[in-house]
């Protein structure tokens, strides 16, 4: 034990949490964008929902960690899943992710957070025998680096004050996304138009059995499994001129492009910019769906950066839009990027395989109270259970069998009929 003064001297170098939260804030204060949102939205189906949620934090209890989370879901075939996943899926993808990581671990976790959280939220869906399915657009914003992730047509999209639009999200339709056609059917599904007497085709390509037109989505437990729940997902950080995010349903989508969306409400505010987004969207094309509408502005804090001047060659403008993340001079190169109002693209991802999107690395600062868990529903396993996420079927080899991350068997029984390999849930014939 140390002398008095040793002792005295170690508890004069403690600093209280309230003042290392006070410094960390006052800190940011500079740094930290204003954000601004509204919504509107016009109901056909009463298949819409829409979440908004400002006051989450990554440390409870320290203001300085928050971040928002927006999210619409579309549901179809009733509103069951839908509510289910607006009430869980947000905590679902938070306890994916390792407790006591910092910021920017956190943000690189977040990625793989998601494509667990989605599945898991369709798992247990699924689990209750409901046939109702949702598409999901869900963006989380921390500061200036926002992440989206998607099932299904509903859409994401980044205005910058540069008056480029950029889709933020991918459309999983299967009369437009061929990869997806070529998926479905590779996993056991079928992809055709709906018969009519004589045998007259009409309508979009849909999945059957089931009649879905859409690849991805969270339920559908009666069109298949190789109707998937993996999301696509793609993390951008701003420049210091912000931007305008607008998150809406098909009902959107249907009736305006993304840029004359866009367009049609530049210079309002968000709350009215989302009314104006709907109203167009209704004058285009009528109320023939559920129209929902989300728009979030990401405003510099003392709103002091002007608005870039329009481009004179758009296309360049768009090539330069997004860059990756060089290795080399990251700071600098990121210092660069946000002089010249370019967005910078730090992760996208779509495949549709669990063992690509849940990777190899586990992240640094995961503490779990057994030797394994599961990598999609977070129980613990003993060493005797998990199932290497890269461990082929029973019929097939992996040269990574025993590596992580792992899985309990009953989502590697998911993950298998996602694939086509074993059927879960009901069998397609």
């Amino acid at each position: 034990m140390g002398s008095t003064v040793e002792r005295h001297r170690h508890h004069h170098d403690l600093v209280p949490l309230a003042a290392l939260i006070s410094r960390e804030m006052r800190s940011e204060k500079m740094e930290k964008p204003t954000v601004r949102y509204g919504h509107a939205a016009q109901s056909r189906k009463g298949e819409d929902y829409f979440l908004m949620k400002t006051d989450c934090q990554r440390v409870q209890g320290n203001p300085s960690s928050s971040f928002s989370v927006f999210a619409i879901f579309d549901g179809h075939n009733g509103n069951a899943a839908a509510t289910f996943s607006r009430d869980h899926l947000l905590n679902h993808v938070l306890s994916a992710i390792p407790r006591a990581l910092g910021r920017d671990e956190w943000l690189q976790a977040l990625p793989r957070a998601l494509v667990a959280g989605f599945v898991k939220t369709d798992k247990e869906f699924q689990s209750k025998g409901q046939t109702s399915g949702t598409t999901v657009t869900f963006v989380i914003v921390d500061r200036w680096t926002v992440t989206v992730a998607s099932v299904g047509d509903s859409r994401c999209i980044l205005d910058t004050q540069g008056g480029a639009v950029t889709d933020l999200t991918v459309d999983h339709r299967l009369e437009e996304n061929i990869a997806e056609r070529e998926r479905v059917t590779a996993s056991g599904g079928e992809v055709g138009r709906l018969s009519i007497v004589g045998g007259v085709e009409i309508g979009p390509l849909r999945c059957w059995p089931g009649g879905l037109c859409l690849s991805r989505s969270i339920g559908d437990m009666d069109v298949g499994e190789f109707i998937v729940p993996i999301p696509y997902v793609k993390q951008v950080k701003l420049s210091n001129v912000g931007g305008r995010f607008i998150i809406a349903s098909d009902g959107i989508w249907d009736a305006l492009s993304s840029e004359k969306a866009a367009k049609s409400c530049r210079g309002l505010p968000a709350e009215l910019a989302a009314r104006q987004v709907v109203k167009e969207a209704l004058r285009t094309r009528g109320l023939k769906d559920d129209t929902t509408c989300i728009v979030v502005d990401i405003i510099p804090p003392d709103n002091s950066v002007q608005p870039l001047p329009p481009p004179k060659k758009q296309n360049k403008f768009r090539a330069l839009l997004f860059r990756k993340k060089s290795q080399d001079s990251a700071t600098k190169l990121s210092k660069k990027l946000s002089a010249v109002g370019i967005v910078e693209q730090l992760f996208e991802e779509g495949s549709a395989m669990l063992a690509e999107r849940l990777g190899n690395d586990e992240p640094s600062g995961q503490t779990t109270p057994g030797l394994f868990m599961c990598a999609v529903c977070q129980v613990d396993l003993a060493a005797s259970e998990g199932i290497s996420v890269h461990a082929g079927s029973i019929f097939s080899t992996s040269s990574k069998p025993w590596q992580g991350p792992f899985l309990c068997a009953d989502c590697r029984n998911k993950k298998d009929a996602m694939e086509g390999k074993r059927p879960s849930g009901v069998k397609v014939v």
